[in-house]
Parts: structure tokens; C-alpha cells; sequence
């Protein structure tokens, strides 16, 4: 990621009170994603719902990227995912882990 990406101050915190829409994170984070992975967008663009791990998966992402992407939110936003199970399941698609950062900042901001 590149420091003009990296929002300032706490970037959780600017997360849970910016006014940035789902739609805006969604494109956020796929962007975030494809640039994590070094992978091409599919020619069709990434679905908001669609696997990105396992079989049926466009992106075909594994353990590494997993671990690459992972990095790379608590780069941006300053989230770390605490273990195995809980980042599979943030990282199912990018409409859960939208949903998962923004719950998160909401936690935080109370």
C-alpha cells in the first residue's frame, strides 16, 4: 500500500466516523484485495458476494493471501484479525468483510 492510501489518524476510528458509504468501503477494499494479492481484477470486476477462497473461488486466493491481505487491513485500517476462524470468516467475500470492519469501528467508537 502506498502512505497517500493510509487515511490519517486512527484509521479505525476515521473508519466508524468518516460518512464513507458500504458501496464506497466494498470498492475500497476489493482495490485492497486485488493489490494485497497481486492478482488481476476478473474481467467482469469482483462480485461483492463471491468467494474469494475455495473451490468456485474466481480469484482462486490461498493461505498466502490470506495472510497477505490480512496485513494489509491492519496496515490501512489498524484491524488485526485474531485468529484462523475469525479471518476465514471476515474474509469469506468482500461484502462480509465490510461488514466486519464496519462492526468492528462501531465497537471501537463506543
Amino acid at each position: 500500500m502506498n502512505a497517500e492510501s493510509k487515511p490519517e489518524g486512527d484509521p479505525i476510528s476515521n473508519l466508524a466516523s468518516r460518512s464513507q458509504s458500504t458501496a464506497d468501503l466494498i470498492r475500497e477494499l476489493k482495490a485492497l484485495v486485488l493489490e494485497a494479492t497481486e492478482k488481476p481484477a476478473p474481467p467482469d470486476g469482483l462480485l461483492d458476494h463471491e468467494l474469494l477462497f475455495g473451490r468456485g473461488s474466481r480469484l482462486a486466493l490461498d493461505s498466502l493471501d490470506a495472510l497477505q491481505v490480512s496485513m494489509a487491513l491492519q496496515q490501512r485500517y489498524g484491524v488485526r484479525l485474531a485468529d484462523s476462524k475469525e479471518t476465514r470468516r471476515a474474509l469469506s467475500t468482500i461484502a462480509t468483510l465490510a461488514n466486519y470492519l464496519q462492526a468492528h469501528a462501531r465497537g471501537q467508537a463506543e
